[in-house]
């Protein structure tokens, strides 16, 4: 039974924390779920006693390969599916960033052991006595401690920024996962044979300078593949980041354009009521005589420079002014109920883009609308139960698809529309809010909820 401790203790818990210390790290910037904290804490009382479980099998297989590699594999599992339960992600970025916290695991082990092998043949264990137990944990810590510091800055910074996308190259992900496997399956074979070949000084002590050499270059290897592993994987999503750029850019472009056509049709629909205003005063001054339908008529075309939203927030004034206008000249109802002094906690970048794309997709959606009762399109925007609720519904033709909460763009040219949806998630999800579209009797539903501090 001691046996079976000290191998759950110093192998199998030391293991599981030095993988959850860069499980951690690499996730700090995804979605957590509910109730985060006993969700952690649950996971971390099955997955221990899930070690001690394996403990037994350790004192039995683990001086064998297959039995260490389906220990750690087992381990490996277990943290994977604990990371999926506690946080709202899809399971392929769960697996990159455990993998990637493997990975480093895993790589920090291997330059420990290569640093201690260097230590032990220099003999400067030789004189610790009864004390070699508490000077090889304080350098192992010490080690662990300043590698992960240095893997931070360098490493681990940069790459969960490149999270907030989850649109992955998966290829480039599998070949690395792979990569990673056969790294870790050589690494077994190597501690198991090197164990058999090691002196009575240790498992990393060597009567012959080949053995030693051996040992030290599997070690080299092994950090070598691992820091290959990593970089595929940094690669893989900063080459999606560049492609997003691009993608983003490409939006920008037609974002432009677009907004061109709506402030030229707004200035056309303007100039057509001045011009018919004209016609018509020019017609008094000429003492000619107005019949009533002419009369509303003149009272409707000045009616259009009274169209001012007024939402208590200037931003949104305008640019709900300008949509209004342009729904006129395209026959589209559009109905907003906005309390806009509510949302002073958005940039004015912001806003402007969250509402924008909002409205633009549903005009998009509204103008292919057929039947003229049907080309409406509702927003409102109000504060219930210390909640900021924002809720935009319109009809459309034909039939809307879902892809991770979102609807699937039916353009044709797929590289950047539907950009705006992912724009309105990525900002909603910055101020800690929720967002849900669906569909519901040919309409089309957007609920965004924002909690209210104060």
């Amino acid at each position: 039974m001691t046996e079976v401790f000290s191998a759950y203790v110093r192998i199998l818990l030391e293991f599981l924390v030095e993988l959850y210390i860069y499980c951690f790290l690499v996730t700090l910037k995804l979605n957590r779920g509910r109730r985060f904290g006993l969700r952690v804490a649950g996971g971390v009382a099955v997955i221990v006693a899930a070690a001690f479980g394996l403990s037994f099998f350790y004192v039995l297989a683990g001086s064998t390969v297959w039995g260490r590699i389906i220990i750690y594999f087992a381990l490996f599992s277990l943290t994977c599916l604990h990371v999926i339960f506690c946080y709202k992600e899809d399971y392929k970025t769960v697996l990159l960033c455990c993998s990637m916290a493997y990975a480093m695991q895993n790589l920090t082990y291997k330059l420990f052991l290569f640093f201690w092998t260097f230590l032990v043949a220099l003999g400067v264990s030789d004189g610790w006595g009864d004390n070699f137990e508490i000077f090889y944990r304080l350098i192992y810590y010490s080690f662990y401690a300043l590698v992960i510091v240095v893997m931070f800055f360098v490493y681990i910074r940069r790459t969960v920024n490149l999270l907030s996308d989850r649109k992955l190259n998966y290829r480039t992900l599998i070949i690395s996962i792979l990569v990673l496997g056969v790294t870790i399956i050589i690494c077994s074979f190597e501690d198991v044979f090197f164990a058999r070949l090691s002196s009575g000084g240790g498992e990393n002590s060597f009567d012959r300078t080949e053995y030693l050499i051996l040992r030290q270059t599997g070690n080299a290897l092994s950090a070598v593949c691992c820091a290959v592993v990593l970089y595929l994987m940094y690669i893989t999503m900063e080459e999606r980041d560049l492609k997003r750029e691009v993608e983003y850019l490409q939006y920008a472009i037609s974002q432009s354009e677009q907004q061109y056509e709506i402030s030229k049709s707004t200035i056309d629909l303007i100039n057509i009521k001045c011009h018919d205003i004209k016609y018509k005063i020019n017609s008094i001054l000429n003492g000619a005589e107005l019949s009533p339908e002419v009369i509303d008529d003149l009272k409707s075309g000045i009616s259009i420079y009274d169209t001012k939203a007024e939402t208590g927030n200037k931003l949104l004034n305008v640019l709900i002014t300008e949509k209004s206008l342009f729904c006129e000249q395209n026959g589209i109802n559009f109905s907003c109920m906005a309390d806009g002094a509510k949302l002073s906690f958005l940039s004015d970048g912001d806003l402007y883009c969250l509402f924008g794309n909002i409205i633009d997709n549903a005009l998009e959606a509204v103008k292919s609308v057929s039947e003229k009762e049907r080309r409406v399109i509702n927003l409102v925007v109000k504060v219930k139960n210390g909640l900021l609720i924002v809720q935009q519904d319109n009809f459309f033709d034909g039939e809307l698809e879902f892809e991770d909460g979102l609807p699937v763009t039916t353009k044709a040219d797929k590289n950047y529309h539907g950009f705006g949806m992912r724009s309105i998630r990525m900002i909603v999800h910055k101020y800690d809010g929720e967002l849900t579209t669906y569909v519901k009797d040919d309409i089309f539903h957007l609920n965004i909820i924002f909690g209210l501090n104060g």
